[in-house]
């Protein structure tokens, strides 16, 4: 069998780094080590940052929603839930990871190192919610805020966290909020094959449908899913 190689543990210096930009001294810095260690490593004692990870994914959404929850005091639940979604997501654990410089302290073995794209976003992600968790276990809450308010801080006053277009908003508060997807009906088509004009209805659950009209089927999906999202209030005022 191929021994497969794994990055060390890490080093005092590494772990001054982390230190530094995380803004907790470790009082153990093994719980730091393991939050760094993925499953195809081989550490000394067997342990990754699978456990870890599970504890990290809740600590971190309460601290966003208490983020949220005072930076937005005019915000309905529905926009709430919208940029919470979008704060929590692999794609803006992976940019955090990235401005901690992360791949430069995972220990993995050999194959996982060879990952696509993708995958590699992915592990990122998700040794950035293990590592709250670490710091969670290590300092409790009181090292976490401050660690949440430097890297999210800006990313939730963003005015564009919850302004993408509506279909994806719509999508993801009726997934937050009624665990179901929107479901889009095309009622009529009217007018010349050159002009044409599509009526379509959105319904979320047991809520009434809301219709609109568009000049493509995708117009008049975003209108109907535009007005969906404002008669709900899911926007508020800021």
């Amino acid at each position: 069998m191929t021994r497969r190689a794994v990055k060390p543990s890490v080093v005092p210096a590494a772990l001054q780094e982390l230190e530094e930009k995380t803004g907790h001294r470790f009082r153990d810095p093994k719980r730091l080590d393991r939050a760094l260690t993925h499953s195809s490593a081989r550490s000394r004692d067997g342990r990754n940052y699978e456990r870890l990870e599970f504890l990290g994914d809740r600590v971190l959404g309460l601290c966003i929603a208490e983020l949220l929850f005072s930076q937005f005091q005019n915000a309905a639940e529905g926009e709430l839930s919208v940029r919470l979604n979008q704060l929590v997501n692999a794609d803006t654990l992976a940019e955090v990871a990235e401005e901690l410089s992360l791949q430069d302290f995972i220990r993995t073995g050999s194959d996982v190192q060879r990952l696509r794209k993708t995958h590699r976003k992915n592990l990122q992600a998700d040794v950035v919610e293990s590592l709250i968790a670490a710091l969670y276990l290590d300092g409790g809450l009181e090292a976490v805020r401050p660690f949440i308010e430097r890297y999210w801080s800006e990313r939730a006053a963003h005015a564009e966290a919850a302004r993408r277009d509506a279909k994806t908003e719509l999508q993801e508060w009726a997934h937050s909020v009624h665990g179901v997807t929107p479901e889009y009906s095309i009622l009529s088509r009217t007018g010349p094959d050159h002009d044409p004009v599509f009526t379509v209805s959105v319904t979320v659950g047991d809520l009434d449908p809301v219709k609109a009209q568009g000049r493509s089927k995708r117009a008049a999906e975003q209108a109907a899913a535009t007005g969906l999202l404002a008669r709900e209030e899911v926007r508020g005022d800021e």
